[in-house]
């Protein structure tokens, strides 16, 4: 014989007792071995008759901590010695080695019953499901015995003479045969007494199993002793015929069955790896218990009532509803005292028994509204729904998604499971409860790192699942690695549900490079940082073409900028296939530049890339030679997509043109629905008078810098005109070849002025990259990678000995970014600032102003880079930013720090950078400063103006919009409006409009420069300036770029001025304007008209050199208009003009006030006072940018426009390449016509 179950060796230790010997073991590890019976417990010798191989390994007890007993163990026993010898095994005498077997299920009859009928789930569960069927049997013949009897015909016992009985009221005396005795029909008694064997047998079966020394705690269970009164009187009748008729109270057996079904239910949830709901179970016993006592009370009044009324079944069932619902009509009472003492038994009973359970319930119900409970099954099933899987939930992060998810038409049908580790907050679970997001929004509190929890979620059947980190984190690399484990959690679990994921520092998004959708917020956040210091206002740009707006905001609005703002503001990016599309249809075999120009001319839709079938990288302005197919994918820019809009023919358009002549956009607009406001755009009305197809005018003519005059025949008398765009690129228009080498003759010569020749730079790939995962981005490098000491800004070293940024002679202004760490992030700040496309007369010295040291790595990714360099100090910290050159800076970049994004309340987390910023703001009133904040809703604190009444109108708008249910109701605020203030928070759109758009990221990211595609083009600004103004609309400065330059315009960033009370601020703002152009700059030349790029004080009106009338004189009616509400009472306006001269020269001695400090500073600190510039200011103006504005908008001074240029590598030919050995390795940034990116 072998026996069954496994064994294992162990090493053992033999003691000699009274009984042989004991066998005391230690277990090591599992050895496999074939199975033995317990009479085989011989040692065996490897190799001995197996081969080598024995039929398990023998430990040696020679290992054993006591081996020191050794010399006391006695030798086997003969017997197995001799046996031994017979196999030849003739080491074994002096080998003390014992093979002990170790069953995991003993190998007894109890053990396999217990087995059976207690340990093993699935026939466990059948055991409890029969026991549960018998129990209801035993009630149920119960019932039919009730029903089948009859005490009129006669009360007895079996086989003895039937009595009748009445029941007298007026007598007090009881008889208590009707109560001993029924009448049981002979078949009726055979089936329960065969179901009593059974439920016995099976009892005591249990019983002898489930023994464990105690018979007495066996025999006193309930269950155990209701059992024997159900089953023994049934059993006794058998061998005594006469008690067959005997009453035994097997309605009992109810109480039974309840119990036997709560059993089963928890073999069920185990057999089939189920998490038992406890609220399910709850539910359940509370029913089972109810239906128990009205069960139980209902057969007990019905048969003491046989000797009393002699009541129905279904009258005392009437009778315990009644009573226990305490309604109690009266009409049926107990007649006897002993019905009457079990109905006061029972109440007693439910009123213990029931408070326990409904308080149970409610505990367990307030406890699944915290944790959320479970999303049905069959809901998943039949219904479609997405994933967030945040740490934390705030009701900030919860609005956004909501409101930017469910923006989307298609979506409305969707619901959202929250999933989310901690417990709902009180604003969560009040915004929870709105209808709105009560139906559609299901909140589970649960980790994603269990598998429990995400199939609560049913995260299989998602659509997506969206993972989002905690940025609050003072530790971001700790919030990262807990989100990398939830998204490898849910790929694990849900490998086919689409991840969109949310990491925060670069150098972990590798980790999740899987998931179908990342947005690393470093990345994007250093990226439109770097940007707003050439393309201002970039970080406001980005923000509203990820958001979905109505373009409604603002349109109630007595402010003319607010209304076209808001209307721009509601332009998005949108595809469509060409050969499905009404606007694009046409254009099909021509180029994308003309396709372009005339889908804004006709429709105002801004084509601005595209994406061929057979390659998947989308494309930016591909340029005029790339030739649109049917099957092409465009990008374009508008108001709504193309399927929601309507579109009005050429006849409709002639008469509504005729009757609504002189109407702008926003005028004409209001009569036509809100879908279609495609067509209202119009036509623009182009003067093509010269039409031939010339090459367009480069670096001759008007100074190759401007967009030049055109003349003909030399006579400038006519009014000028554009060349047309034309349908197919002809090389005579093209710029050769030898235009990409380089970006000027001028660069290869450079002046004598010059501190450092540009020509010393050259472009590649920057040779370390900080992290895994970067884009490859062609960049302006040093030749030779400067020395760590070289980069300290304020310290010399034996290469140099320059100590502040004044020694270094700069010829372009300062970037300054101040910043906690020298994160990886940061080197996405220098990239796109020194990106082979930017001219190299434009590149501005870079200054990282940093609380920490930064490490080797870093300065080993930045050391190749030119004019970057840093220093350590802090933003707050006045001599720090001094020593940095603030005064020679153009642009000034505050970084959030990690350290404060956490704060006991959570809004105070910018408290230290808006109060620092608004120093500098009052110290350095010329400095553009850009500003990260923690939460968006902060930034009503930037530039804070306390008795500014526009500022209090701007806030009473605000509060408007959100009333509206405007998803950006922020946007009117002139600190973001004029892009100097930023949140990442506000980027979180991103991650969620691309699980409708599954392309914002790639082109986001396009646009940004983090991604460099070949043959996409990049995000760059120019400049309109008095000479510019001949081209009158921006429709027609679309078709000049289009013709001349193949660029693509967006948007326009204007800058107006702006009065902010009454006409006689205006005076005195305007002399204050008047003071600030005779300011000089630090560099010797006038303030704001420093080379380079087109940065924040280059086109700010307030300082400007060359300011026109016109805004002049569109503040004027402006201030008369708000000067209306005052102009009642004379004597109040008196007085406010008084009080407003007061403040003005308050405001005066203010100023020279902080002028002395910060030139005192500097004084201290060895610094030369000359470049601080106290009086020029940007407080008399607004800003604010215009997406995809329509064609017939005019154009003013100091417009910054928005382009996308195409990428000047995209198509140079190969024979042009070898033909041309100047180019040889260098790459050109941009063509003549357009190489200076703050003018035309």
């Amino acid at each position: 014989m072998r026996s069954q179950g496994p064994c294992l060796f162990i090493c053992v230790r033999r003691e000699l007792t009274d009984r042989g010997f004991q066998v005391a073991w230690e277990p090591t590890f599992p050895v496999p071995c074939p199975m033995m019976s317990r009479s085989s417990c011989l040692s065996r010798q490897p190799g001995a008759e197996d081969g080598g191989h024995g039929d398990g390994a023998l430990l040696d007890t020679a290992s054993l901590k006591m081996s020191d007993l050794d010399a006391e163990l006695v030798p086997l026993p003969p017997r197995y010695r001799f046996r031994d010898l017979l196999l030849g095994d003739q080491s074994f005498q002096n080998d003390d080695r014992v093979q002990v077997e170790f069953y995991v299920n003993e190998n007894t009859f109890k053990e396999r019953l217990k087995l059976f009928f207690i340990k093993n789930q699935r026939s466990s569960l059948r055991i409890r499901l029969f026991n549960f069927s018998l129990k209801l049997l035993t009630c149920l013949l119960y019932i039919v015995r009730v029903l089948l009897d009859d005490p009129a015909l006669g009360i007895g016992c079996w086989g003895c003479p039937k009595q009748n009985y009445t029941f007298n009221e007026s007598s007090s005396e009881i008889n208590w045969a009707p109560i001993l005795w029924v009448e049981r029909k002979t078949a009726l008694w055979a089936i329960q007494v065969i179901v009593a064997i059974i439920s016995f047998l099976e009892t005591m079966l249990l019983i002898y199993l489930s023994y464990k020394g105690n018979i007495w705690e066996q025999i006193f269970r309930v269950a155990f002793i209701l059992e024997m009164i159900n089953t023994l009187p049934f059993i006794i009748t058998i061998f005594w015929p006469p008690l067959r008729n005997l009453f035994i109270p097997v309605f009992l057996n109810c109480w039974l069955a309840k119990h036997a079904l709560e059993n089963m239910i928890n073999d069920f949830h185990r057999a089939i790896l189920r998490t038992q709901s406890a609220m399910f179970n709850q539910v359940l016993i509370l029913f089972c218990t109810l239906l128990c006592l009205v069960f139980t009370g209902t057969c007990g009044i019905q048969h003491l009532e046989r000797a009393g009324d002699n009541l129905s079944l279904l009258t005392s069932f009437y009778f315990c509803i009644v009573t226990f619902s305490t309604v109690g009509y009266g009409d049926v009472t107990p007649k006897i005292w002993p019905s009457q003492l079990l109905v006061v038994i029972m109440i007693c009973v439910a009123l213990v028994v029931l408070p326990l359970q409904f308080e149970e319930l409610v505990y367990l119900w307030m406890e699944r509204q915290k944790s959320g409970g479970n999303y049905s099954r069959h809901r998943a099933q039949t219904e479609k729904h997405v994933i967030l899987c945040v740490s934390s939930l705030k009701i900030d992060l919860l609005m956004d998604f909501l409101n930017e998810f469910y923006a989307h038409p298609r979506l409305q049908d969707y619901y959202v499971v929250i999933l989310c580790p901690t417990e709902m907050d009180i604003q969560v679970r009040r915004v929870l409860q709105i209808p709105l997001w009560s139906q559609r929004v299901i909140y589970l509190q649960g980790s994603a790192l269990k598998d429990q929890d995400l199939m609560r979620a049913k995260m299989d059947n998602g659509e997506a699942c969206f993972i989002l980190s905690s940025r609050n984190e003072v530790d971001r690399t700790a919030a990262d690695h807990q989100t990398i484990l939830r998204a490898w959690a849910v790929k694990d679990f849900a490998p086919n549900c689409p991840l969109y994921v949310q990491i925060l520092k670069p150098e972990n998004k590798f980790h999740v490079k899987f998931a179908e959708h990342v947005v690393c917020e470093e990345e994007c956040k250093y990226a439109m940082l770097a940007l707003s210091c050439i393309c201002p206002a970039t970080p406001t740009l980005i923000t509203l073409l990820v958001h979905t707006s109505r373009g409604q905001e603002g349109q109630d609005s007595p402010e003319q900028w607010q209304r076209m703002y808001g209307r721009c503001s509601g332009n998005e990016v949108y595809h469509i296939r060409m050969g499905d599309s009404k606007f694009f249809r046409e254009y099909e075999g021509k180029s994308f530049t003309y396709a372009a120009f005339h889908a804004h001319k006709k429709y105002g839709v801004c084509l601005i890339g595209l994406k061929r079938e057979e390659n998947k990288s989308i494309l930016l302005n591909p340029g005029p030679r790339h030739i649109l197919a049917a099957s092409d994918t465009c990008f374009y820019i508008n108001i709504t997509k193309e399927e929601n809009s309507a579109f009005i023919f050429k006849q409709e358009e002639k008469q509504k043109k005729k009757g609504s002549a002189g109407q702008g956009l926003y005028e004409g607009s209001s009569r036509l629905p809100v879908h279609s406001i495609i067509a209202s755009m119009g036509t623009v009305a182009m003067d093509l008078q010269n039409t031939e197809c010339r090459p367009a005018q480069s670096g001759g003519g008007s100074g190759g810098s401007k967009l030049a005059l055109p003349t003909e025949n030399g006579s400038g008398s006519r009014r000028p005109s554009i060349a047309p765009v034309l349908e197919v690129a002809d090389s005579s228009t093209l710029l050769p070849c030898d235009l990409l080498s380089d970006q000027s003759e001028d660069e290869m010569t450079p002046s004598d002025e010059e501190g450092l020749s540009v020509a010393e730079y050259v472009k590649g790939y920057p040779p370390n990259s900080p992290y895994i995962g970067s884009s490859p981005t062609l960049c302006h490098l040093l030749p030779v990678k400067a020395p760590f000491c070289c980069l300290r800004l304020d310290k010399g070293c034996k290469h140099n000995s320059y100590e502040d940024a004044k020694a270094y002679g700069f010829k372009n202004k300062l970037i300054i970014v101040s910043a906690e760490t020298a994160g990886n992030g940061l080197y996405n700040f220098i990239v796109p600032l020194r990106a082979y496309y930017r001219p190299r007369r434009e590149l501005n010295p870079i200054v990282l102003l940093l609380d920490n040291k930064p490490d080797h790595h870093f300065l080993e990714a930045i050391c190749c880079f030119p004019m970057v360099y840093y220093m350590e100090g802090s933003v707050d910290n006045l001599d720090s930013l001094l020593q940095c050159g603030i005064i020679y800076a153009d642009n000034l970049v505050v970084v959030d720090k990690e350290s404060t994004m956490s704060a006991e309340e959570d809004y105070m987390a910018d408290a230290k950078t808006i109060v620092s910023v608004q120093t500098m703001f009052r110290l350095f009133p010329s400095l553009s400063i850009t500003t990260e904040l923690t939460h968006p809703s902060n930034m009503r604190f930037m530039q804070f103006r306390a008795k500014d009444s526009y500022s209090l109108a701007l806030s009473r708008l605000e509060k408007r919009e959100r009333e509206n249910g405007s998803n950006l109701a922020f946007m009117f605020r002139l600190p973001f409006a004029a892009g100097r203030v930023f949140s990442i928070s506000m980027l979180d759109t991103l991650l969620y409009q691309s699980f409708v758009k599954d392309y914002m990221i790639p082109i986001t990211r396009l646009l940004l420069g983090l991604d460099t595609t070949p043959g996409s083009g990049y995000l760059c600004a120019m400049k309109i300036t008095e000479d510019d103004l001949w081209i009158r609309t921006y429709g027609r400065l679309f078709q000049k770029l289009c013709s001349s330059s193949a660029e693509i315009p967006i948007g326009i960033y204007r800058t107006e001025c702006h009065v902010f009370s009454s006409e006689s601020q205006v005076s005195v703002s305007m002399g204050d304007r008047e003071d600030a152009r005779e300011a000089k700059g630090p560099w010797g030349s006038r303030a704001g008209t420093g080379g380079g790029g087109s940065t924040h004080g280059r086109h700010a009106v307030g300082g400007d050199s060359a300011e026109p009338p016109l805004l002049r004189r569109k503040s004027l009616p402006w201030a008369r208009r708000l000067s209306r509400k005052g102009a009642r009472h004379t004597g109040k306006a008196a007085a406010e003009w008084i009080s407003q001269q007061r403040l003005s020269l308050y405001q005066r001695s203010e100023r020279q006030e902080l002028s002395e400090l910060v030139k005192n500073r500097m004084k201290h600190l060895g610094l030369p006072t000359t470049g601080y510039d106290e009086m020029n200011d940007h407080q008399n103006t607004l800003s604010y940018v215009l997406i995809n504005p329509p064609p017939d908008t005019r154009l003013e001074p100091n417009d910054i426009v928005y382009l996308i240029r195409s990428d000047p590598l995209a198509h140079v030919a190969s024979s042009s390449r070898s033909r041309k050995s100047s180019c040889g390795n260098k790459l050109a940034s941009c063509s003549p016509e357009t190489r200076d990116e703050t003018q035309f």
